[in-house]
C-alpha cells in the first residue's frame, strides 16, 4: 500500500520550512539585502474532490459551508464537484475516479456518497457530512474511534422533537405518514426513531416507500387518508418534494420535516439543524488534517447541537391549518 497522501503532505511541509531557513541563512551570509525579497511562497493549493449524492438545499449549504471553513483557514484549494443525481451508480463511479487521482482529501455529501467512498478510496482521508449514523451505514468502527481514513459529522436530527413539534401543530392527528427512500440507511435510522417517539405521543406511522424521486406524488398519494406527514431528512423524497408538497396542499395534510429546506419549500415546519453551519464544522475537522497532520482514524464523529425552529405560516394557511402561538412566539425563523 503506497503511503498515504495527506502524511506525505506534512512530510512535505517539515522539509519545505527546513529548506527555506537554510537559503535564509545562505542570503544572509552572502550579505543579502533586508527586505529585498518576497514574501515567501505562495501556499501550495490542495486538491480536494467532492462527492455530493444529490442537488438540493440542504446538501448544497453543508458544501458550501465546507468551502467556507477551509478558505477562512486560509487553506487554497482547488475542488472537483461531482453530483450524483441522486443515482447509487454513479456515487461508485465518480468514487472510484477519485481513488485513481492524486487528491489530498475527499469530500463526500450525504450517506450513499460516503458508503461509495469509503468503499473505493483508501489511501485519502475522507470526511462526510450530512450522514446520519455512520456505524449503521458501515463507515467507522465507531463513531468515537473511526479507525480508518473516514470521519466526519453526523446530521441526526431530533427525530422525537419533530414529532412532537407535529403533534403541536396538528393536535387531532392520529396518523403519519412518511415517504422515504428504501435504498438509504439514514432514513430507516429516522423512520425507526419516529416509530418510537410516534408511540409516545399515541401517534400510529403509514409508511410509503420509493427509490427514486419520480416516485414521489404517488408514494404519498399511496398514504391515503392520513392526518399529518412526516419527512426525514431523505435526499430522495427531499430533492422531489414538490409533489409531495402538492398532494399536502389539496388533501389540506400539515407537513412537518427533518430540516429546513422543505419548509422554505412549502412544508409547515422543523426543528432543525443548519446545513451550511454543519458544512462549516466538517471543513474545521479537514483543516485539522491538512494543515495539522491530524488522523482521520483518531477523530470522532462529530455531531451539531445548534438547531432552530423554523415556520412558515403561508404553508400552513395553504394546507388550511393554523399554527398555534405556542409555535409562532417561539419561532427562530418565519419564512415570508
Amino acid at each position: 500500500m503506497s503511503q498515504p497522501r495527506f502524511r506525505r503532505l506534512a512530510a512535505a511541509g517539515l522539509a519545505a520550512a527546513a529548506l527555506f531557513a537554510v537559503s535564509a541563512c545562505s542570503a544572509s551570509d552572502d550579505g543579502g539585502s533586508e527586505g529585498g525579497g518576497s514574501d515567501g511562497a505562495a501556499a501550495d493549493t490542495v486538491q480536494i474532490g467532492v462527492l455530493q449524492f444529490v442537488q438540493h438545499p440542504a446538501l448544497d449549504a453543508a458544501t458550501e459551508g465546507f468551502k467556507e471553513a477551509l478558505a477562512d483557514a486560509g487553506i487554497e484549494a482547488e475542488y472537483d464537484d461531482q453530483n450524483a443525481q441522486g443515482e447509487v451508480p454513479n456515487t461508485n463511479t465518480i468514487a472510484t475516479t477519485f481513488s485513481n487521482e492524486d487528491l489530498d482529501l475527499v469530500l463526500t455529501v450525504a450517506t450513499p456518497a460516503a458508503q461509495a467512498a469509503a468503499q473505493a478510496i483508501v489511501d485519502t482521508p475522507v470526511l462526510f457530512t450530512a450522514v446520519t449514523d455512520a456505524e449503521a451505514a458501515g463507515l467507522v468502527d465507531s463513531n468515537d474511534a473511526p479507525g480508518a481514513n473516514v470521519t466526519g459529522t453526523s446530521d441526526l436530527n431530533p427525530v422525537a422533537d419533530q414529532l412532537a413539534l407535529l403533534a403541536e401543530i396538528a393536535p387531532d392527528a392520529e396518523s403519519v405518514g412518511i415517504v422515504y427512500s428504501s435504498g438509504e440507511v439514514n432514513s430507516e435510522v429516522q423512520v425507526d426513531l419516529a416509530k418510537e417517539a410516534a408511540a409516545e405521543l399515541g401517534l400510529t406511522i403509514e409508511e410509503a416507500t420509493v427509490s427514486n424521486s419520480a416516485e414521489v406524488q404517488q408514494a404519498t398519494q399511496s398514504l391515503g387518508d392520513v392526518d399529518a406527514i412526516y419527512v426525514p431528512t431523505d435526499n430522495t423524497v427531499v430533492s422531489g418534494i414538490a409533489a409531495l408538497i402538492q398532494v399536502a396542499e389539496q388533501n389540506g395534510i400539515p407537513v412537518v420535516t427533518g430540516d429546513a429546506g422543505p419548509v422554505e419549500n412549502g412544508a409547515i415546519a422543523t426543528v432543525g439543524i443548519d446545513y451550511g453551519k454543519l458544512g462549516y464544522q466538517t471543513g474545521e475537522m479537514a483543516a485539522a488534517i491538512l494543515q495539522d497532520g491530524a488522523d482521520p482514524a483518531e477523530m470522532p464523529v462529530e455531531t451539531s447541537n445548534d438547531v432552530e425552529l423554523i415556520i412558515n405560516p403561508a404553508a400552513a394557511d395553504r394546507m388550511g391549518v393554523e399554527l398555534p402561538a405556542s409555535v409562532t412566539d417561539r419561532a427562530d425563523r418565519v419564512i415570508e
